[in-house]
């Protein structure tokens, strides 16, 4: 019998699944812009096109289409955040646009779920975010459609409604740095690989979640997503 390579179990490597195939892609690193549309960035109060800055969640932070979200502890203001992902299929860094948008592999429709009132707190104190957007389950994601040599699209629908109420509604061409722009931007700090994932930003109307709400959202000619919070 040979012995692990392991001194403990490493489990199952984080991954969503691939539109028309079989295969899954598997996450290295999860990138997000914090207040990458003009008025979310005026909600959050900030104004103006101020340089994109980033953060990060954990790889198994993702919850993959048909997962139920449980509310997460410590926080009573959850919030949601619906995002155009973009799934990296290939290296590269310190980037120009042209170059950084080539190495997307297909899109997504996610949700930055964001304990809002622990980010406040950390930001006030001069802390880290994390425990405010690092948490576990704290980004529900599509299936990645892959581009199949498309570019990039520059406009397109973005909402979520809970409950069926409307909250977020939005257009891709209203971010402030388009995608090859934030990407360009992050391989000047990060070398890019193949399975991270890039949350591009919201737009305006964040708001709370409870307990058994039901959250649909979706980015048109992307991909759609739902779930429920328990």
């Amino acid at each position: 019998m040979t012995a692990s390579r392991y001194a403990i179990d490493p489990g199952e490597w984080p991954a969503l699944p691939i539109v028309g195939r079989d295969q899954l892609f598997p996450v290295r690193r999860v990138y997000c812009v914090g207040r990458n549309y003009a008025d979310h960035a005026r909600e959050m109060g900030a104004s103006g096109r101020e340089a994109p800055f980033f953060f990060q969640k954990p790889a198994d932070a993702i919850v993959p289409p048909g997962g139920a979200v449980p509310y997460p502890p410590l926080t009573a203001n959850l919030h949601h955040e619906v995002e155009w992902v973009l799934a990296i299929g290939a290296e590269g860094a310190d980037l120009g646009a042209a170059e950084a948008a080539s190495l997307v592999f297909g899109m997504a429709v996610g949700i930055d779920l964001t304990r809002r009132d622990l980010q406040a707190t950390a930001r006030e104190a001069g802390r880290p975010w994390e425990i405010g957007k690092a948490f576990d389950h704290s980004a529900p994601c599509s299936a990645i459609k892959p581009l199949n040599g498309a570019p990039l699209p520059g406009k397109g629908r973005i909402s979520l409604s809970v409950n069926d109420a409307l909250r977020q509604d939005g257009d891709l061409s209203q971010m402030i740095w388009n995608a090859s722009e934030v990407l360009q931007q992050l391989s000047k700090a990060f070398r890019l690989m193949p399975g991270d994932l890039i949350f591009t930003g919201t737009p305006s109307g964040v708001g709370p979640l409870e307990k058994g709400d039901r959250v649909d959202a979706a980015i048109e000619g992307v991909a759609e997503l739902s779930f429920s919070v328990f």
